[in-house]
């Protein structure tokens, strides 16, 4: 399988195999190693999922990797500028400061502290 993965603003294409992953391009200049994973167990059958929270007006503003909320840090009505901290996520160990693509007001929040999230998983609803 192939992934894009994008890492502090660098994308890079990584292929997984059974057994090994390898970095097969990327847009930074440093060299990355590849390193062997373990083979991924078999997947389990799917929960029923859960029903969506409701959709906000505006643009969502998506968590970029799976993970748990450890902070949301607006609230809905407030004005936020481009680059303003709205949510921290904690993956693998690392929070991940969630901000602001643009300037506007927080017409949503779609998500709360400590809730598991995947990528893409709309954390605010940006107006």
């Amino acid at each position: 399988m192939k992934y894009r993965v994008t890492l502090n603003q660098k994308v890079f294409e990584v292929e997984v195999e059974e057994g090994k992953a390898v970095v097969v391009s990327q847009s930074a200049a440093a060299p990355v190693a590849a390193a062997p994973v373990a083979a991924a167990p078999a997947a389990a059958p799917a929960a029923p999922a859960a029903a969506p929270a409701p959709a906000g007006s505006g643009e969502a503003v998506t968590s970029p990797l799976p993970g748990t909320v450890l902070d949301v840090k607006v609230q809905n009505g407030q004005s936020v500028k481009s680059g303003d901290l709205l949510v921290v996520v904690e993956a693998m160990k690392m929070e991940n400061e969630i901000v602001a693509p643009r300037d506007g007001v927080i017409s949503s929040v779609a998500t709360s502290k400590g809730a598991a999230v995947e990528s893409g998983t709309p954390l605010v609803y940006l107006a």
